[in-house]
């Protein structure tokens, strides 16, 4: 077991050689970005349904529910029950936007390194240009899979928090 983690620790650390310092921005964002998505997941298979109770008792407790003021007490339950279903979502769809672009950045860069080092040796060395547009690909390629499973998971988590919010006016209902 020891020989397999240390094997794999290697790989990765020779991707992360081969990639350039690019691939380290890209997979600071990476963790970033999978740790609010795991928050958002905890949050939504466990806290919700427990700040939601709290509301419900919140507003099921009170006499009057059907003046202005009773109103606009669930209308601000209501509020802040959307704004913790929505939390962090915005800062998860914004790294989604941002890996490409971190990828981008890897490839132009990598690219820079190639006619430098084509510069420095006059221009005929294909082995040194080939190693270069290897490193200038990595980041690109690193930067779209962490964009892609960015998409997917934030596409569910976009439907679970719109099914949330809908759900929110049955649980805090309002009486004529």
């Amino acid at each position: 077991m020891p020989y397999a983690l240390v094997e794999a620790l290697s790989s990765i650390r020779d991707f992360m050689e081969a990639g350039g310092s690019v691939l380290w921005l890209i997979a600071i964002l990476v963790f970033f970005m999978w740790g609010m998505i795991f928050e958002r997941i905890w949050y939504f298979s466990h806290g919700h349904n427990i700040y939601v109770k709290s509301l419900s008792e919140k507003w099921n407790s009170r006499k009057d529910k059907t003046s202005w003021h009773a109103l606009q007490i669930r209308e601000k339950l209501i509020s802040e029950a959307k704004i913790q279903i929505n939390k962090n979502m915005t800062m998860i769809q914004t790294c989604v936007m941002l890996a490409p672009l971190f990828g981008l950045l890897g490839t132009v860069t990598g690219m820079i390194e190639v006619f430098q080092v084509m510069a420095f040796n006059g221009g005929g060395d294909a082995r040194a240009m080939a190693g270069g547009v290897s490193k200038a690909t990595l980041p690109t390629m690193a930067g779209m899979v962490v964009a892609l499973s960015g998409v997917f998971i934030s596409i569910y988590l976009t439907s679970a928090s719109e099914k949330h919010e809908t759900d929110l006016n049955e649980l805090i209902k309002r009486e004529l």
